[in-house]
């Protein structure tokens, strides 16, 4: 009798524990959601005319830079050493802002990428944690990061945030660069 309330406990111990850690899980893949976000296009398009900008300034400088070379060479042959050695170093200078404005200009591309996107993935973030919410979910799981799930468990929860998102279910990600 007493071996059967043991194993009758251990039983219900086990069933208890088991329904305590079931939960519901579903899956996701943020980048295609993102991506298919009119805002995402929006925050490109402002992003390519960033880098554009920047780019064009740098043509300039780089217009400079082989005007100077031009004249310079043009000229060498009949250059004093302290002229030669002021255009060399006027040369050098110009080359090394170039140098510099590179750097500048990338990372400035970088801080408005992340400026452009913040709001975005926070938009998404929150409608995923809203959906997540609302059926139930205990965990969501980034696809791209999954080696294996049972599609019967795991459910993909992508169509109802672009729904909530306003992204048109026909919408199709991108082609992988």
């Amino acid at each position: 009798m007493k071996n059967v309330l043991k194993l009758t406990l251990a039983v219900v111990c086990v069933m208890f524990s088991t329904s305590l850690f079931a939960q519901k899980i579903g899956r996701i893949n943020t980048q295609e959601i993102i991506i298919n976000m009119n805002e995402f296009k929006e925050a490109n398009t402002q992003l390519e005319a960033y880098a554009k900008d920047l780019s064009a300034q740098l043509e300039t400088i780089q217009v400079e830079f082989n005007n100077k070379l031009q004249e310079y060479q043009k000229a060498e042959s009949t250059m004093t050493d302290a002229v030669r050695q002021l255009k060399e170093k006027e040369l050098s200078d110009l080359q090394n802002r170039i140098r510099e404005f590179q750097q500048v200009a990338q990372q400035d591309i970088q801080k408005k990428e992340a400026e452009l996107m913040e709001p975005i993935q926070k938009k998404a973030n929150d409608a995923i944690k809203e959906i997540a919410k609302a059926g139930g979910y205990g965990v969501i799981l980034e696809t791209g990061m999954m080696i294996f799930y049972d599609e019967a468990q795991v459910k993909d929860i992508s169509s109802e945030v672009k729904a909530k998102l306003g992204i048109s279910a026909t919408a199709a990600a991108p082609a992988a660069k």
